[in-house]
Parts: C-alpha cells; structure tokens; sequence
C-alpha cells in the first residue's frame, strides 16, 4: 500500500534541498506515510519474530535451573579442592625453586673443580668428571621439578585500586583517549542532569523529525 509513496520518496531523496513551504508540506506528507510503512514492518517484524522470541525464552528457561545446578556442583567442587591445590602448588614451587639453586651451585661446583683439576692428577680428572655427573644430574632433576604441576590450576591476574584520584591522573597522562571517550559517553547519558557543569555547554535548537 505505500508502494507509490515509497518510490515518490526515493525521487525526493536527490540531493536537492527543500527550498519552498510547498515542496516542506509534499516532503512532510512522504514523510508521514514512510512512518506508517515503517511501524506496520516493525509489526509485522514483532509478529513473526515474536513466537521464535517466546519458544527461545522457554527452552532458556527450561534447561536454566539444571544448568545453575550443574555450575554450583561444579563451583562447590572446585572450592573443595582449592586450599589444598594451592598449598601443594606452593609446596611444588619451593621443591622447583630449591631443585634449580641445587642444580646451580652444583654447576658452579663442577666448574671450579674442573678449573682446578690437574691434567696429570687423575684423582683430580675423576673428581671433576664426577662433579660434572653430579651438576647433569642436579639440573635434569631441576627440569623435572619444573613439569610438575598441579592439575587444574590457573594464574588469574587480580588487581585493587589503591588510590582512585592518582590513578585518574595517571590515565589522563598515559591514556587520555580513554578519558575522552569516558567523558564522551558519561556527557551522551548525563548532558541534562549536569548542564551547568564546568567545560560543558547544553543548549536546545529545532530540528526536523
């Protein structure tokens, strides 16, 4: 039904601007029936999206309370776990760090024995070789401390905000394309409620709608 509307605005839309009240009123008049056209679609759109929206809405709901259940025994499995894995990750962390110190000092053990060892002192040639044995042994034993891990761990970084005015300047130094958009957006949401704020003008002016 707005078929002869739709292609008499299409016809409008040149790129020539109205320049007279009687081309303003036919513009007006295209402009009300494109409305109607608009909002039967938009009805149409609700009516046929509408029983897709509602059968979503309900499988949603359907399979949620299993899905909140199977999340909360998972949780609560983790928590009961969690102390314990992080204890035995800090154990394994020292055990790791101490294997690698140990496999260091033996490296630098077999180093000087093997730096003081005498070419005709075969004591001292068997001395240095056993300290070199010893520092491949320390650091293969280092190595593997280092693989083992604790299942089902994760590093999660955390963070706190200390000082909320420091670090506001500190962003407005380092980032302030942050700041803009921050106050771009809270300005967008707040302009009316804020409107005699320092280093904002609001005013009102007439358009078309």
């Amino acid at each position: 039904p707005f078929d002869t509307a739709r292609t008499e605005a299409e016809a409008w839309l040149d790129g020539h601007r109205v320049e007279s009240e009687a081309q303003m009123n036919a513009v007006d008049s295209l402009r009300k029936s494109m409305r109607e056209w608009r909002i039967g679609l938009e009805k149409g759109q609700k009516d046929a999206t509408a029983p897709l929206y509602d059968a979503w809405k309900r499988e949603g709901e359907r399979w949620k309370p299993t899905i909140d259940d199977a999340k909360m025994i998972e949780g609560g499995l983790v928590a009961l776990v969690d102390g314990f894995k992080r204890q035995l990750a800090a154990e394994k962390e020292a055990a790791r760090k101490a294997a690698w110190e140990a496999a260091e000092a033996a490296r630098k053990e077999a180093e000087a024995k093997a730096a003081a060892a005498d070419a005709a002192n075969l004591d001292a040639q068997r001395e240095a070789m056993a300290a070199r044995e010893a520092a491949d042994l320390a650091r293969a034993q280092a190595s593997a401390a280092q693989k083992d891990t604790v299942k089902g761990m994760r590093s999660v970084t955390k963070y706190e905000v200390t000082d909320h005015k420091a670090l506001l300047h500190w962003i407005a130094k380092n980032d302030r394309d942050a700041i803009t958009a921050f106050v771009d957006e809270y300005v967008r949401k707040e302009h009316k409620a804020i409107a005699n704020a320092d280093g904002l003008r609001v005013w009102i002016e007439k358009e078309a709608f």
